[in-house]
């Protein structure tokens, strides 16, 4: 593992906004507009959030899950590797990263136990037993994104810089709850693979700050931080809240009938 941000490959892969929003050939080929792409991802990363709940692992091991999903669809497309089996596969794979190892019986288990909950992702199936993946098709996959992502596994996330920087300008405790659940929220978009966490962390505070009417002006400016990417990260996390947080579902099934049926 890297001893830093600045010397791991998460930093030397990060990906501009043309690279992460592109769609994939075959994907455009089969009708699917980035649009549909992005809610896909959207609806996915919950998906991923639930699973990891039920499966009871910690917050890290999700976020990272998260990245490594939005990463597998900037290389590979949704029409070659199936969202409803990378999801899950994604999760084993970062709880191994992470050394909170799960089983892959017991997320076999709990996608079956949420289904219902995101039946929009699964409703375009001809019938009931579709897209039922079991133990093997996990472990088959697990290889295919180790090999997509270059067996590059190490995230960094903002949770950490966040405490720092929340510490570092004396913010009052009730920001730290909220500034919290903006770092989660931020995970609903691409922002993990394009900016560094400690960014993110302060564009998180930044949206507190304003929103709680503290004054963090001069703190800021002390940081010495190029505002205008501070403001372009908060303005994509305040966008996933007007127009992304709640999604009909027949909008992401629309999106999810134009995938093949079974990969």
């Amino acid at each position: 593992m890297a001893s830093n941000f600045w010397t791991s490959s998460h930093c030397k892969k990060l990906l501009d906004q043309e690279e992460v929003s592109h769609v994939a050939q075959t994907d455009a080929e089969r009708g699917l507009t980035p649009e549909d792409v992005k809610l896909m991802k959207i609806q996915f990363s919950a998906y991923i959030k639930l699973l990891g709940y039920h499966a009871k692992v910690r917050q890290r091991v999700v976020a990272t899950a998260i990245a490594y999903f939005r990463r597998i669809y900037t290389r590979k497309s949704f029409s070659e590797f199936d969202p409803r089996l990378v999801a899950p596969t994604c999760l084993y794979l970062a709880s191994k990263a992470e050394e909170s190892t799960v089983q892959a019986k017991l997320l076999v288990f709990c996608t079956k136990k949420i289904r219902a909950t995101f039946a929009c992702l699964f409703t375009s199936a001809p019938d009931e037993k579709a897209h039922r993946y079991d133990v093997k098709d996990i472990l088959e996959m697990e290889m295919r994104l180790l090999e997509a992502l270059d067996y590059y596994l190490v995230i960094y996330h903002p949770y950490r810089p966040l405490i720092q920087l929340l510490q570092d300008g004396n913010m009052p405790t009730d920001m730290t709850q909220f500034t919290w659940s903006l770092v989660n929220d931020s995970y609903r978009t691409d922002l993990i693979l394009m900016y560094p966490p400690f960014m993110i962390a302060l564009a998180c505070i930044y949206i507190a700050s304003v929103l709680k009417e503290k004054d963090t002006r001069s703190w800021f400016e002390e940081l010495r931080v190029d505002m205008n990417v501070i403001k372009n990260i908060a303005m994509e996390i305040l966008d996933f809240y007007d127009n992304y947080r709640e999604i009909p579902g027949e909008r992401i099934t629309a999106a999810v009938s134009k995938l093949p049926q079974r990969l």
